[in-house]
């Protein structure tokens, strides 16, 4: 769908050769306008939280729009509310576009972003590139809700998260820098747990730091889907949000609380205020590139 550059809906057999819509989608052009959480959306310029109202390039200060401190998801008019343009279409892969212009949301730099998705086998491949024409901060993610059942929740789900330690938050959900060990926390599934069997589970929003490109496996016990997340990414905000409210879903299919979880491939939010985190500068005319896959079995 141009809104956003969002996928609205992904199917895959379950072990019955039963087709199954694995994210969450909307009926209508409408509910997603009129929905807050970003569903299957393309996440720009910057994905996550930025705190402080403001960042710094070479000394440069830049504020930026923010409610109580924080800039969410690249701000009031973030790219998930905009109507990317379908650049290329071919059997297996659409490809969308989308100009920023200069100071856009407080961004210097005219940006050039692109989203490839595109169908490799078993697998999705979401690739974001972007170019600027001047230094500028950037990271880009996709924002799909995903759920192997196709309905109810995920607390079934078994997952993997190959993270040792997650990014520690202020109470508005801001990273202060420091990193925390998963080991003896709810947020260490580094053995493959079914999540409501996971000891203190009351959701996750978190950033996890990654080991290496395998970021995360997610399976269905009922359905048989198995689901493994790779990324050239540092990090993935892992997502399960407890409510999504009344909505008007696709297929008409009912979800319950903890409806779905989310994988949001990407670099650390708020690194541009600490430097010890991966640098989100993109230079003038360097190419940024998110790649990550999302690849299905039947286990």
């Amino acid at each position: 769908m141009e809104y956003g550059a969002a996928i609205t809906s992904l199917y895959t057999k379950d072990k019955n050769g039963n087709d199954t819509n694995v994210v969450l989608g909307f009926k209508s052009l409408e509910d997603y306008q009129n929905h807050g959480y970003c569903l299957g959306a393309s996440l720009g310029r910057y994905a996550g939280r930025i705190g402080g109202g403001y960042f710094e390039i070479d000394g440069q200060h830049y504020p930026i729009y923010n409610e109580n401190g924080v800039h969410l998801h690249g701000g009031k008019n973030g790219f998930h509310k905009r109507f990317w343009t379908v650049e290329k279409v071919t059997e297996t892969s659409i490809t969308f576009v989308i100009e920023s212009e200069a100071m856009d949301e407080g961004y210097p730099g005219n940006l050039t972003a692109k989203v490839t998705y595109a169908l490799d086998d078993n697998k999705v491949v979401n690739t974001y590139t972007a170019v600027s024409d001047a230094k500028t901060i950037l990271n880009l993610t996709n924002h799909n809700y995903y759920n192997l059942n196709g309905e109810g929740d995920v607390l079934s789900h078994e997952l993997y998260l190959n993270a040792d330690n997650f990014l520690e938050v202020t109470e508005t959900q801001i990273a202060t820098g420091k990193l925390v060990p998963v080991s003896n926390t709810p947020f260490d599934f580094r053995t493959p747990t079914v999540i409501n069997e996971q000891e203190g589970f009351t959701g996750v929003d978190d950033c996890f730091e990654l080991k290496d490109s395998h970021a995360a496996t997610l399976y269905s016990e009922k359905t048989g889907i198995e689901m493994k997340v790779t990324t050239n990414q540092p990090g993935v905000v892992v997502f399960t949000p407890e409510d999504l409210g009344t909505c008007n879903f696709k297929d008409d299919a009912v979800f319950n609380n903890y409806s779905s979880i989310c994988f949001e491939t990407q670099n650390f939010p708020n690194a541009p205020h600490h430097p010890h985190f991966p640098s989100a500068i993109l230079e003038a005319g360097e190419t940024y590139v998110n790649e990550s896959s999302f690849e299905f079995s039947i286990r």
